[in-house]
Parts: C-alpha cells; structure tokens; sequence
C-alpha cells in the first residue's frame, strides 16, 4: 500500500495517510469533488449523487442513516486540495512512466488493475463510466451496488486500446472542439492544426458541469411530479371524504323522505279511518231517523185502521181530520251515503308528499349550486371572435349590439353574420363555472361551444353543430337548445345565470345562481377538443333588448382558492 508522509512543524510529529483514506467507497477511486454529508462520510459528488438516485430515500452508503431531506451538496474545498496534493504524491517518476507504459502497451495480453497496490493484479473487466480496470476483488461493487450496476463494463484490452489514437498510437489527452472528436498530440499538429483544441479534462469538467444541471433540472422534474402524485393521492383522499360525506347527506334526505312519506301514510290512514268512522256515524243517524219515521207512520197507520173499522159516524167525521195529516218527514230520494267517502284524499296525501319532494330537491339545488364557487373561472370576451355588430366593453365583460357594424377584419374566428361571441379562455379539462348577468333582457343566448364550431353565415345552434346552450326568445319562458328545443318551465325567470362544465363528465349544466336552483343539464356529451364560452346577446327587437349580457366577477374568495389549486399543480 503506498503511504504519504507529511511533516507537522509545530508539533514535530510525523503523520502517515493511507491511500484508502482517499478513495471514495461508492467507486473505490480516489475522490473527484469530494462532498461531505451530515453524518460526516465523504464521497465523491457524482457518486453520492448516483448513489441517491436509486433509492427512495437518502442515506449514506456506510453508516446508513436516513436523512429526512436530501442533503445540499457542496463541494469541500479544503479536503479537494488535500486529495489533490495527495494526487500528486501518486504520480509516477520517468522511470515508472515506462514500466507502466510496458505493461499496459496495446496488444499485451494482461491489463493490471488500477486499483490495486504493488503488485497488481490482471484486470477481468474495464468501467466505461467509472475509466478503470479492475480486477476480480475491486470488480465487485460494480455487480452488487445498484448504483454500479447501470455502468456499462468491457474487456480490458479493449478498454486499453480505446484511450490510444488509433492512427498514432498515443493517449487522447485532448478535444477538438470544432469536429467534436478526442485527438492526440500528433493528431493537433496535423490534422487539427487550425482547430480549438482543449485539454480532455476540461472538455470532461464541462460535460460533468452539463450531466451536473442535467441531474439537477431532473431532480426537480421529478421532485414537482412527486408533488404532483402527492396532490392526485390527496385529491383522491379529499374526494373519498367528500363521497363519504355525500353518501351520509343522500342517506339521511332519503331517511326524510321515508319519514316523510310514512308519516303521510299514517296520516292518510287515520284520515280515511276518521272519514270511514264520519260516514258510519252519519249513517247511524239516518237510520236512527229513518227507524223514527217508520214508527212514527206505522203508529199513524194503526190509527186509520182503528178509525176505519169504527161504527160510530160522528167519531169518524171528527178524528179524520187530524189523522188525514201525516207526520212530517224527510225526502229521502235526495238522501244518499256514498262508499267511496275517500275520494281525493290520496291524491291530496300524494301532493303533499310532493310538495315535500320539491322542498328536498330545492335544498339539495341550492348546496349544488354553492359547490359550484370552488371551480369558478375568469371569463373574458375575445374581441377577435366578435361579430361586427357587437359592442364589447374594455375589460372584456360586457357585450351588446351596436347600431352599427363595424369594419373588421375577417379571421376565420371571427363570427361575420351571427351576434356571437365567444371567451377567451380555452376549457380543455376539468371542472368550470362562471355566472353572466342577463337581466330583464327578452332575448340571449348562453353556454359553451367547441373549437371548431362554424362561425360564418347562418349558425344552427344545438350539440351536433358543437352548441350546448340554452336561450330565450320574446320575453318568453327560457329553452334549452337541444335540437328540437326543450322548453324549460321555471316559476321564476332568472336574472343570473350560472353555467357550469364538467369536462371529464360530459355535462353542462345551468342553474339560476341567485334562486339557486337547477335549469337544465346536458349529460352524455363527449368533449373531443376544447370548448370556450358562448354569448349571444341577440338583436334588439324594437329596442326591447338593448340592455348587455354581463359576465359576474369572481368573488375574492374563490379566486384565491383557485389560484392555490393552479399553484399547486404547476
């Protein structure tokens, strides 16, 4: 083992450093940038650097401590002199120079190691990666390390020979910068003469540089899509939570509607049993007084019979009279009880349940239509698809029908002869949502539209032209345009309204955003290329319709959680 003796002048000591002290354990070569880790273990920087990339968590290859976060790596300076000077020490003498050059000549049949001390050993493979021989024992970490494993080996000779030019049989120990190829001293002196050419280290210092930022923009590539898995895993957490959470809502409105409707059973049930026992009490009485009546004619009948078997002229002359009257009754043809006393009670029982149906539907509209802020998005006009005839504001927000048609050009984005517009931004993927203010207006159109939509002459305005939208027309109800239309019947005409996109899904939905309520939805829908928003504030009929369609700002609120959202997956 060879040895460097250093003489201490303060303390008269001599000192004696080994050479293993100077070899990085990872590529068992005398350290190239030596760094120092937080555990105190020196390796080489590309080393530890390659070492790190294997594994799923950082730690040191000798003591094996875990380190929570990968360490920032510099270079020791002051240790890199050291090796450096101990480099040095190594360097052969003349002498030396030309044994070694006997033994390692092209052609000899045995390539010692370049890692063993003294007496080398014959080398089994060469590094290509690593540029050294090794034997049988200092092969090893190269075919157990992970790290090492990756590095491509060759047979010595081979490996030998590759470092010699082979028109001149000397070292390639520079680089020609213009042809991009290694060279040797003769080959500068001829063939190179007028070419940049460099020492080889250097032009390797600047690769290693390159590698260097090259691992290190990949190790941010990789760090940011480590976030980004971290982000989809907590999405999906989130979304069970939610899913849960949704699973106990619909759980407990169906346990109120089961409720609900048992409780109008049980109602329905004691209000027949209430009719049924009315009607038996009604018809007691009845019979009661039909009973009276019928006692009181057979007691009148009896009487006649009397009077009629008397003898007795004057009797009969004087009782005739009083018994000629019969007793006072009802007439019962108009009297009737009717068996099916519950008529209309089911069908109220069921309205009932109804109205407690729309009451349920009503909540569960207005807590769809409060989820629907989290993915709220700020849309603007894009003047460069405007039709001439419209009048868009300077921020982009509100749009009307001008007197006049403008003198534009006519990109193929430009609508030419429809009021349309569309917004700028382009909805590629997931879930959006933004409110335009219609007001009082008779006539509108709103809703989304596909890239590659017509946009001049006559447009048809339904989902297999790339339209889904809903409109209204004359101050009537509102339509969805559905090809044929589908006429929306609302008890309220909506003065906002809220247009909501779910990419993945394959829905577009509208809601009526201050009622909080559902208008209509497209379901189904396959999204092949991008949609963008779509407006038609329609011409003015008479000056009935001048009054623009708005685009609502987004509430503070929302935009930074959707800023934060953004951020977090760039």
């Amino acid at each position: 083992m060879r040895m460097i003796r250093t003489l201490n002048t303060s303390t008269t000591m001599d000192s004696v450093l080994t050479e293993d002290q100077f070899r990085c354990c990872i590529c068992l070569d005398i350290y190239t940038d030596p760094v120092s880790i937080p555990c105190g273990h020196n390796f080489c920087l590309d080393c530890i650097e390659g070492f790190w990339c294997t594994k799923d968590k950082s730690e040191c290859p000798l003591c094996k401590e875990i380190f929570r976060n990968r360490p920032d790596l510099r270079i020791n300076r002051g240790f890199a002199d050291i090796v450096e000077f101990f480099k040095r020490s190594l360097l052969p003498t003349p002498t030396q120079e030309k044994d070694v050059d006997t033994v390692v000549s092209p052609g000899t049949a045995k390539v010692p190691c370049n890692i063993c001390q003294g007496n080398k050993s014959t080398s089994v493979k060469s590094c290509l990666v690593c540029q050294v021989s090794y034997c049988d024992i200092h092969l090893t970490p190269h075919l157990r390390d992970p790290a090492l494993q990756s590095h491509r080996l060759t047979d010595p000779a081979t490996f030998t020979c590759s470092n010699l030019c082979r028109n001149h049989d000397k070292p390639l120990t520079m680089f020609c910068k213009k042809d991009n190829v290694p060279v040797c001293a003769k080959c500068k002196e001829r063939d190179h003469k007028h070419h940049e050419v460099v020492p080889i280290e250097r032009t390797s210092k600047r690769i290693k540089s390159r590698l260097r930022a090259t691992k290190a923009y990949i190790q941010q590539m990789v760090q940011a899509r480590l976030k980004n898995m971290e982000d989809i895993k907590n999405s999906v957490d989130l979304s069970k939570k939610i899913t849960e959470r949704e699973i106990q809502s619909s759980s407990e409105v169906c346990a109120m509607l089961i409720t609900a409707i048992q409780k109008h059973q049980a109602e329905l049930v004691e209000e027949l049993k209430e009719g049924q026992e009315e009607a038996e009490r009604a018809a007691e009485e009845l019979l009661d007084e039909l009973e009276q009546e019928i006692s009181e004619l057979q007691t009148r009948s009896s009487e006649l019979q009397q009077l009629e078997l008397t003898q007795n002229p004057l009797h009969l002359l004087e009782s005739y009279p009083s018994l000629s009257v019969l007793p006072s009754t009802r007439e019962w043809s108009e009297v009737a009880v009717y068996s099916d006393n519950c008529m209309g009670t089911v069908r109220r029982a069921v309205s009932k349940l109804v109205e407690v149906c729309q009451e349920a539907a009503k909540k569960l509209s207005a807590e769809e239509a409060d989820k629907m802020n989290q993915y709220a998005v700020d849309v603007t006009l894009d003047p460069e698809t405007a039709s001439g005839w419209l009048l868009l504001s300077r921020d982009g927000k509100k749009v009307s029908l001008s007197c006049q048609k403008a003198q534009l050009p006519d990109t193929p984005q430009r609508f030419n002869s429809c009021v349309c517009v569309l917004g700028k931004e382009s909805l590629r993927y997931g879930r959006r949502y933004w409110v335009v203010q219609v007001g009082d207006k008779t006539d509108w159109d709103l809703g989304v539209a596909r890239e590659s939509i017509n946009r001049k002459g006559a447009i048809t305005v339904r989902p297999d032209s790339g339209y889904w939208a809903i409109c209204r027309r004359k101050g009537g109800n509102l339509s969805a345009c559905a090809g044929p239309s589908v006429p929306l019947h609302l008890q309220d005409t909506p003065q906002r309204v809220g247009i909501y996109l779910d990419y993945e899904e394959g829905s577009v939905s509208f809601y009526n955003a201050d009622a909080k309520t559902h208008i209509y939805t497209y379901s189904g829908c396959t999204f092949t290329e991008p949609l963008y928003p779509y407006f038609n504030p329609c011409v003015q009929d008479n000056k009935k319709n001048t009054a623009p369609l708005v685009i609502c700002p987004v509430e503070a609120s929302v935009r930074e959680e959707q800023d934060i959202t953004i951020e977090s997956y760039t």
